[in-house]
């Protein structure tokens, strides 16, 4: 699935919805509240937070979705081609840190 699928799947759920979108301070807000979410569960796997006895264990992969929810309200509610944005950022990664870091042998940069 693409981003610009992921966009479109967004905004006909968000569109039975007035308002479609929340100001962006508000996106930022769930956004940053959804981000704790997935802190906290790394933290709990790997970090030195010990988990509450009867803590559920959250699915990481969720938890990242939500993050992508709500990044992609937040695109959305600006007309962001999030597939064009992409396409120009992997440019500059390609472009820009191209030497940076130790490459593995026979590794070809993607497009």
């Amino acid at each position: 699935m693409s981003l610009i699928d992921i966009q479109k799947q967004v905004d006909e759920w968000t569109n039975q919805f007035t308002p479609q979108y929340f100001k962006p301070l508000s996106i930022m807000a769930k956004l940053s509240e959804e981000l704790g979410e997935l802190s906290k569960e790394i933290n709990d796997r790997y970090g030195d937070r010990i988990k509450k006895s009867g803590e559920d264990t959250k699915d990481i992969g969720s938890e990242i979705c939500d993050i992508i929810f709500a990044l992609t309200c937040l695109a959305n509610s600006h007309n962001i081609n999030l597939d064009e944005s992409w396409k120009s950022i992997m440019k500059k990664f390609n472009t820009r840190d191209h030497s940076r870091f130790e490459r593995k042998d026979q590794f070809e940069p993607f497009n």
